[in-house]
């Protein structure tokens, strides 16, 4: 049996720097049924340079140009403020949870009672977080967006490392022989996220078949970050194998924030994850057998070998003689080979089931 999927109910920086509205957010990932409700944490000097300006989606969702700088600024939340979210989400009964965006974040977060440690898309090639995430303890998510199948083996090389060797590598082949060395580590530690690095992120751009390449190239569990419009997609990737979800959502699409029109409003959330759960029921088990509740329909719905026309003692049964019809209550369709050419034991009205029977050595009994 499939542990339930994990589903990460995104609220990032939705908040936009409102403490209140950022608790209003773990209410309303609670109510919907969510597992997890993940914000994040930075000290925006220690991410940005002033040279880092708004990425376009930015710039269209903000209505405004400028540095990311900036924008992050007015939306970070304190220490304190994380950790009354924590008690809040322990309150409500959703495990809290924050990405960190840089060294100092990471430090603090490993603090607080997180399921995972989240390495955002932007930070798979940034090979001292990786390294210093991978010694926090908690399990790893980590999102692969922009990232190439290379880039991705690469990161796993240096968490290997960091969950199995102590100080650092002191080049390619330290993480080499730590990739090779850990392949349990990664597979008990680490789940990778498919993600498409746009918001909102086309149907053209999502391809959830690279699940099943890194699924089937690394052996590790597959999950999947949304930043589609709508609830299809994350849906449909559970039915593809996604053990974990992530969904941005927000408390109203018109705010005027980054992230919020690639974002879930609260009614939708809730019903993502109905869907999910959905489907979750609905894959059920791998083998190929009836459902207890088809039993009851077995015999109503296949047919039996009955008499297509009057049939006389002894007579030699050939094609015309037999047909298949409901109920089936009788013998199978399928062994009407095994009885033409074989003499019929008793006479037989139309639509009388027939019997199985032997006749010099043929046919079935």
């Amino acid at each position: 049996m499939h542990d339930p999927v994990l589903i990460i109910a995104e609220a990032g920086v939705n908040h936009d720097g409102s403490l209140d509205d950022a608790c209003r957010m773990i209410d309303v990932a609670a109510e919907a049924g969510a597992d997890v409700v993940k914000f994040q944490t930075f000290v925006p000097e220690a991410v940005l340079t002033m040279r880092a300006m708004k990425a376009a989606y930015q710039e269209t969702n903000t209505g405004e140009g400028g540095t990311q700088l900036d924008m992050v600024r007015k939306l970070a939340l304190s220490r304190d403020d994380h950790r009354v979210l924590a008690d809040r989400c322990a309150l409500r009964g959703v495990r809290f949870m924050s990405t960190a965006f840089d060294m100092e974040s990471l430090d603090f977060l490993s603090g607080l009672d997180m399921p995972a440690i989240k390495i955002p898309s932007g930070d798979l090639t940034w090979g001292a977080m990786l390294l210093a995430a991978a010694r926090v303890g908690p399990p790893l998510i980590v999102s692969t967006g922009m990232a190439t199948l290379d880039e991705v083996r690469q990161a796993l090389t240096v968490i290997a490392f960091g969950l199995t060797r102590e100080g650092d590598p002191t080049g390619a082949a330290d993480l080499e022989r730590a990739f090779a060395d850990g392949q349990a580590a990664l597979r008990e530690k680490v789940t990778l996220l498919h993600c498409t690095t746009e918001y909102p992120a086309p149907l053209e751009a999502i391809n959830l078949r690279a699940m099943d390449t890194m699924a089937q190239t690394f052996g590790l569990k597959v999950g999947y970050s949304d930043h589609s419009l709508g609830q299809t997609v994350a849906v449909a990737a559970v039915a593809r194998g996604a053990c974990v979800i992530e969904k941005h959502f927000t408390l109203s699409r018109s705010r005027p924030g980054p992230d919020h029109p690639a974002s879930l409003e609260p009614d939708e959330l809730a019903a993502m994850v109905r869907g999910i759960r959905d489907v979750e029921i609905a894959l059920g088990r791998p083998e190929k057998a009836p459902a207890p509740a088809e039993l009851g329909n077995l015999a109503i719905a296949r047919r039996s070998l009955v008499a297509a026309r009057s049939i006389r003692r002894g007579e030699i049964l050939t094609p015309d003689a037999m047909t298949a019809k409901r109920p089936a209550d009788g013998l199978s369709p399928m062994e009407e080979w095994r009885l033409i050419g074989t003499a019929a034991q008793r006479d037989y009205a139309p639509d009388d089931a027939l019997e199985a029977h032997v006749e010099d050595g043929q046919g079935t009994q």
